[in-house]
């Protein structure tokens, strides 16, 4: 490590790349085989004009983006910090924006009430940092999060995130309940995850059902916890998205739906501990997407957007020539993806389970808009079919055509490979301007209004 401002000369540097354990390596390194040229890659393109889209067009889209801050705090113990997460919520409406968008001048005041936001906000104990009568900082991390999904709800009745997130829970117990090992320091006893808050059958401490999302093992206890904010803070995030549907089906609403579409930073994946929630977020998105389709007639719009990574610097390759020309991409084209595709050029594998398969709730394609910008979207999946990896064809796409006129609408020019929702939601999470205000039944009731 480093002292206070000492940098590096370039000596070091000389000395590595002359290293011959680093030529050696370099020489043993797996080189990925171009099979893929310009020919083949053009036949496999789907055009936007060769999708049909749906009967009814989303003009609504609702964005849900994370954000999370380690911030130090005085106790009189070393390193001691809390994590302050916030998730965001912001409508937009796309029919009062087009409205705008034909007049000559906007005013800026009319523009600013095309989006509707509410933010939801919690504040995690890290390192060194004790709450009430708990005995470590992971039994007050442990108590805060059960808390925080207790005390969190979309409308003023109807359930918390906790009862959905319960809801969640009892996918995975009904499916496959295997005994688990008590978080408590000093005791090794092996307990079944049950609902709410309940206790240990060995050591007598306390238990709560959110222990089952493991989120807790990923405390460091004598240093900054980003990762574990940033796994809680993407974990609420799909919580939250499920939170918003379940509390339509209460309110019998799902009619309103087709005219919203969802669209989540990120991939439409949960990792980490709590990558379990995946197989459970499939099985209830398929019985959501059923209930809205007897009114709606079509599957729901559920996006997630990537805008750095590994499948981003791919497409920015295929969109560049080999003199580093760029725009070779066709616009308002497709390249959808499967699992060998990925494993062959973006990442390798040899495993014979489907890229994925344990983590993600949709599958990835590339897009270039009308405007020539480049967007790595997934879709969720409602069934078998969709989900399939092992082919890529446009209806196992949830409504292709609908989500690339979405993404011509939508794509910023502000940001690269960003769109305009998700901005919005960023900036929201970011600085929370609507911090501790309930304000998403205002967004409900816009979106009822509209409808």
């Amino acid at each position: 490590m480093p002292f206070e401002n000492e940098f590096a000369s370039y000596e070091p540097l000389r000395r590595i790349l002359d290293n011959e354990k680093v030529q050696q390596l370099q020489d043993r390194l797996k080189v990925r085989a171009i099979e893929h040229d310009d020919e083949t890659i053009s036949e496999e393109i789907t055009e936007k004009s060769q999708v049909e889209p749906s009967e009814y067009q989303p003009d609504m889209v609702l964005a849900i983006d994370g954000s999370y801050q380690a911030v130090k705090v005085e106790n009189g113990f070393p390193g001691a910090e809390i994590g302050y997460v916030t998730v965001a919520s912001v409508l937009i409406l796309l029919e009062k924006i087009r409205e705008l968008e034909r007049e000559e001048f906007i005013d800026p005041k009319q523009f600013r009430e095309t989006e509707k936001a509410a933010t939801i906000d919690a504040v995690f104990p890290g390192c060194n940092v004790i709450v009430d009568d708990e005995d470590s900082a992971k039994s007050s991390m442990r108590r805060i999060l059960f808390d925080e999904l207790k005390n969190h709800i979309v409308f003023s009745e109807g359930e918390t995130l906790l009862d959905t997130y319960e809801a969640l829970l009892k996918i995975k117990l009904e499916q496959k309940s295997t005994p688990s090992r008590c978080p408590h320091d000093n005791c090794d006893a092996e307990f079944t995850y049950d609902y709410g808050e309940y206790q240990c059958p060995a050591c007598g401490g306390k238990l709560y059902s959110s222990d089952a999302m493991r989120l807790h093992e990923l405390m460091n206890p004598v240093g900054s916890n980003g990762e574990m904010y940033g796994q809680i803070m993407q974990t609420l995030e799909k919580l939250w998205l499920i939170h918003i549907l379940r509390a339509f089906e209460k309110k019998g609403w799902l009619m309103t739906l087709r005219r919203v579409a969802f669209m989540m930073d990120g991939p439409l994946a949960v990792f980490s501990t709590s990558s379990w929630l995946t197989k459970a977020i499939i099985i209830e998105l398929h019985r959501l997407n059923e209930l809205a389709k007897k009114f709606t007639k079509q599957d729901l719009i559920l996006l997630g957007i990537e805008k750095t990574g590994t499948f981003v610097n791919h497409f920015e390759d295929l969109d560049t020539t080999k003199e580093g020309v760029a725009d070779k991409f066709p616009k308002q084209a497709a390249l959808l993806l499967h699992d060998e595709y990925i494993k062959k050029n973006i990442i390798f594998s040899e495993s014979l389970k489907p890229y994925g398969k344990d983590t993600y709730f949709g599958r990835k394609f590339f897009y270039k808009t009308s405007l020539g910008y480049k967007i790595v979207p997934s879709v969720a999946f409602f069934n078998e079919y969709q989900q399939n990896l092992t082919t890529a064809r446009p209806n196992q796409f949830t409504r292709l055509a609908d989500v690339m006129s979405l993404l011509d609408q939508v794509v910023s020019s502000r940001y690269k490979n960003a769109v305009t929702p998700l901005v919005s939601a960023h900036a929201e999470a970011s600085i929370p301007l609507n911090l501790g205000r309930r304000i998403f039944e205002d967004i409900a009731r816009e979106i009822r209004e509209q409808s």
